[in-house]
């Protein structure tokens, strides 16, 4: 019979099984909610029903929350009653678990009076990456089972738990050999009936109180995330399990709802979606090329990157380089990228002597004939990228996609110099490559729907986002990253010292500072850029010459042992000495920042550009500018992004501090016209997601 729309329930003889049936996860919505709640009233009227095993159709148990359901007003049955209702029912119900059994799905099953786990489940609880903690009985039932040691390292890591782990603890009772999860349903239950598996409700076991392990858990939390909310939360919680369950769910609930209401749960869910929305590009109806063989052009750090990225996704892959000593280096490095791998749990042994058989090198650019996608990796310089497309083009095989993973160049006076430039598109990888997320997909002018689709498909096979973007400098990332820069540079020498200024927005959740970011890519990256941008440099824009000075010194960062800090961390006494003697030339007068300044100006600095990004069309939403700053640039994800915090600053807020830093600085500071829309019409950039 059906309970509900994505719930059945069969009855043979003495057990009864429950079967949900809502894909393609199994998503703890409405009407799986309401679905098992009937089926717990019907056991209630059937008591020769001694038993009852509850399970789920398809790849997975129930994966967590239906996202549709997010921000809406919750339906009853809530997911916190169905877990009470599971506890209490008189009948005992059995759990099967298989697949990815995440969050609610994970509640519901602690709430069962016992649960059995199918070969290659994986369990955990999730919530915290989403600013909440887990909320039906997650944080009280949990420790009862495992002990608050093991509960609360779980909870606030949201780590996915591999079946062997959950038995060894006791998050689960028993491990099956039944050849699918309705199998393994009848069994459980009738080994219920049969008393050869016991069951008993989880929220009467007792908790014994760790306080060495929750003191532990809060001195870690503070920290490694001294800026995020929810875990801290999660760890009351889990301490609030010695209490009765009645009272232990109702703390549970206050502290659910705390987290709920906190400016960071925006910020994470924001980046949840966004992160699944930027594969929504106009090319996806396409049908992508198909690739098995990859050339990458290029034996230096990043096509090593690539190389080993593509191998990783099990792609034959051929380096090319024009000398020996290249090829050999980034042998070595591949390799040890592999053997990291192994050693990380992330490859298998024969996988990776899989990975080496597939892959081979060569100083022969003719031996690419046979590549599906080749992927040019090689020096930032026009000339070189241009000289080897024009080979390309004679080279490669009909249909082939000829990519450049550029960072700053034009990526359609690039594809001018193939014959076939709708073939031609930009891959900007972010390094290191093979363990980055993100992938910048450049469409030029030319570039068809299917290479485009090509670029998406690649990444998905490299488990990469990746985010659409038009031809600019820059991109969208590194635009973005030139405007931050030049505002770190400008709080630099009128007064702040990189120290200050990264020390500032770390302390804010940032990954790394503007300037131990430069150091640990190389300042002569930016340099180069500099270099090549100088002819056009407006002749009212303000220059701050001290990185180009640490360069004629050497000091090109960490690679050279010296940049903005030397080797040990410590500040280099070379900028000191460099910018005194730039600010004594141009009669600076020094200005005191704060790190609420220091944040204020370089956040604004990052809207500024990011808008004018969205405004010009080379991001096609403002979510997919978020996503390549989440991801690729080490923007702490508890704000969301960029132009998320764009929307809670407000527009009218925005106009207003670009007015009065243009003041300063009207050729840096200015105001994209997409902010004085948004001002005068009270609309924000979510609303331009769509």
């Amino acid at each position: 019979m059906q309970t509900s729309d994505t719930v059945s329930l069969a009855q043979a003889g003495a057990i009864a099984l429950i079967r949900i049936d809502n894909p393609p996860v199994n998503a703890a919505g409405y009407s799986v909610r309401a679905g098992i709640v009937a089926a717990l009233d019907w056991l209630a009227d059937h008591p020769e029903v001694k038993a009852a095993a509850l399970f789920a159709a398809g790849r997975t148990f129930i994966a967590g929350a239906d996202i549709r359901e997010f921000g809406k007003p919750p339906q009853d049955p809530w997911l916190p009653e169905v877990c009470n209702r599971i506890e209490a029912c008189e009948t005992p119900i059995v759990c099967i678990l298989h697949g990815t059994t995440l969050g609610g799905g994970l509640e519901v099953a602690l709430s069962a009076h016992a649960r059995i786990a199918m070969p290659g489940t994986k369990v955990g609880l999730p919530e915290v990456h989403l600013g909440i903690l887990p909320g039906a009985g997650g944080t009280q039932r949990t420790p009862r089972l495992t002990g608050q040691a093991f509960a609360v390292e779980a909870i606030v890591s949201g780590r996915h738990i591999p079946a062997d782990e959950a038995l060894s603890v006791g998050l689960i009772d028993a491990l099956t050999d039944a050849p699918d999860p309705e199998s393994a349903a009848r069994q459980a239950a009738q080994a219920v009936v049969d008393c050869t598996l016991a069951t008993r409700r989880t929220g009467e076991l007792q908790v014994s109180p760790d306080p060495d392990a929750l003191a532990a858990a809060r001195s870690q939390t503070r920290a490694k995330h001294p800026h995020l909310f929810s875990p801290l939360k999660c760890i009351d919680a889990v301490a609030a399990s010695t209490l009765p369950l009645p009272e232990g769910l109702a703390r549970e609930r206050v502290l659910f709802t705390e987290c709920l209401n906190s400016p960071q749960r925006a910020g994470l869910i924001h980046a949840f979606f966004a992160e699944r929305a930027t594969a929504k590009v106009p090319e996806a109806a396409a049908t992508p090329r198909a690739f098995q063989h990859v050339g990458v052009i290029g034996a230096g750090t990043m096509g090593s990157g690539i190389a080993t990225a593509c191998l990783l996704a099990g792609l034959n892959v051929t380096l090319t380089d024009q000398t020996d000593t290249a090829l050999q280096a980034a042998q070595s490095r591949i390799s040890d990228n592999l053997a990291g791998a192994v050693k990380r749990g992330k490859l298998s042994p024969e996988a990776r002597d899989a990975a080496l058989q597939a892959f081979t090198t060569t100083d022969d650019l003719t031996t690419l004939a046979d590549c599906d996608l080749i992927i040019e990796a090689a020096f930032e310089d026009m000339d070189v990228k241009a000289q080897i497309f024009r080979q390309l083009d004679q080279i490669a095989k009909p249909g082939a996609v000829l990519a450049t993973n550029t960072s700053y160049l034009d990526v359609n006076a690039i594809a001018r110099q193939s014959a076939r430039r709708g073939d031609v598109l930009g891959l900007h990888f972010f390094s290191p490559a093979h363990i980055m997320r993100l992938l910048e997909v450049v469409v030029a002018d030319a570039t068809t729907p299917e290479v485009t689709a090509t670029g998406f498909a690649l990444a998905k096979k490299l488990r990469k986002i990746a985010v659409r973007s038009g031809v600019c400098d820059g991109f969208i990332g590194n635009r973005i990253l030139m405007t931050t820069r030049r505002e770190a540079e400008y709080m630099m020498l009128d007064g702040a010292t990189p120290q200050q200024i990264d020390d500032a927005l770390e302390a804010a959740g940032w990954a790394l500072g503007p300037f131990r970011t430069s150091d640990l890519a190389g300042l002569d990256i930016a340099w180069a850029q500099r270099q090549r941008r100088a002819a056009t440099r407006p002749a009212d824009e303000r220059y701050v010459e001290v990185p180009d000075r640490l360069c004629e010194a050497g000091h090109v960062g960490r690679k050279a042992g010296a940049g903005y800090y030397l080797a040990d961390g410590a500040p280099n006494p070379a900028v000191a000495t460099a910018l005194e003697a730039e600010r004594q030339a141009k009669g600076i007068t020094l200005r005191d920042f704060d790190a609420k300044d220091i944040v204020t100006r370089y956040l604004t600095a990052m809207i500024m550009e990011a808008a004018s990004i969205v405004e010009e069309g080379i991001a096609l939403r403002p979510i997919d500018v978020d996503v390549v700053l989440l991801f690729g640039y080490g923007f702490p994800r508890h704000l969301g992004g960029p132009l998320h915090q764009a929307d809670q600053i407000g527009a009218q807020t925005l106009v207003d501090r670009l007015t009065t830093y243009a003041q300063e600085d009207a050729q840096f500071w200015r105001i994209p016209q997409i902010l004085c829309d948004m001002a005068q019409t009270n609309t924000s950039f979510a609303d331009r997601n769509g």
